[in-house]
């Protein structure tokens, strides 16, 4: 690409931001985190609404998991030190616990997208 080009790319961009209307793109909100360590979950409770993101982080030296209780909307492996992130797509109350360790147990609530 030759700098002439570069230079007529760049004016067409920044005149195209300057017309009237123009918006910028939406930016994906970051993901609620939950983190995994010393055997427990925090928090217990999370309330996201439906769309949103909602990223689990394992800080223990163990494998963990995310299932939901039915095993039917997610069910992900977390391996130490790494995360994992799942888009809420339903509204309503799910229990979730850790397949490998099943005392570890908490909760999401997903309300529709207009509500708190």
């Amino acid at each position: 690409m030759t700098r002439k080009t570069v230079w007529r790319a760049l004016f067409g961009v920044i005149a195209l931001a300057m017309m009237p209307g123009a918006t910028a793109s939406a930016v994906p909100a970051a993901a609620k985190q939950i983190t995994i360590g010393a055997m427990s979950i925090v928090p217990l409770q999370l309330t996201v609404k439906a769309g949103e993101a909602v990223e689990w982080i394992n800080k223990d030296v163990v494998d963990h998991t995310t299932t939901e209780k039915n095993a039917k909307i997610w069910n992900v492996s977390i391996a130490p030190g790494k995360s994992a992130t799942v888009v809420m797509k339903k509204a309503g109350s799910f229990e979730y616990y850790c397949r490998y360790h099943p005392n570890m147990v908490a909760r999401i609530v997903v309300t529709a997208p207009g509500r708190k």
